[in-house]
């Protein structure tokens, strides 16, 4: 059975990603297992200690040049392709705290999908799930979260912007190279369309 690693806790979008490439690539639950981490870092030692097969991580991750350029000896990465998020959104608790009203969370990578400039105070979280638990818990007055969070708590949030599903690159690492010195490109991809008729 393969292991493959990537960022938790289970429903993250990294889980999310990682469920939909396996399924489009015919690998069956009873073929891979799929093993939740806190840190990439503790990903690619797992991967070197031979404690996995494979780790996807976002490529706009903070740790993704750490990863691809501390381990390069030891993890190489043997795909990268294009896949959406799930969705998410800017909302606010409609009754936050009096001593977090001014504090609003993202994961550093969704930074940029909304304005935040109501809030004076940003708390960058490690995952878009635990920006939701932090609202949640009611330790932010707004961040941006998986949109279902709002259905899942009627009246509790409201949502200021919709962001919808991100399309973000993703990189997924082994242990044995696969490149062999070559670009690996594919060639039968929809983008390919694109360039030819660039020269009609």
């Amino acid at each position: 059975m393969l292991t493959f690693l990537t960022l938790g806790p289970e429903g993250s979008n990294h889980d999310f990603v990682l469920r939909r490439y396996l399924a489009a690539h015919g690998v069956a639950d009873h073929r891979a297992r799929i093993s939740l981490i806190d840190d990439f870092h503790e990903g690619a030692r797992a991967l070197k200690a031979g404690k996995a097969d494979f780790m996807l991580q976002c490529a706009v991750h903070p740790q993704a040049a750490a990863v691809t350029g501390g381990y390069r000896k030891e993890v190489f990465v043997v795909d990268a392709f294009i896949s959406p998020s799930r969705p998410m959104a800017l909302l606010r608790a409609r009754a936050p705290r009096k001593e977090v009203a001014h504090i609003a969370a993202v994961q550093p990578a969704t930074q940029s999908y909304a304005d935040l400039s109501a809030w004076s105070t940003i708390v960058h979280e490690t995952t878009v799930s635990e920006v939701g638990r932090g609202l949640v818990d009611g330790r932010y007055a707004a961040g941006i979260a998986f949109s279902a969070l709002a259905d899942e708590h009627p009246g509790v949030f409201e949502v200021v912007e919709d962001i919808g599903a991100v399309c973000d690159a993703w990189i997924m690492y082994g242990v044995r190279p696969v490149d062999g010195g070559q670009a690996i490109v594919w060639t039968g991809s929809p983008v390919s369309s694109l360039y030819g008729a660039a020269g009609d």
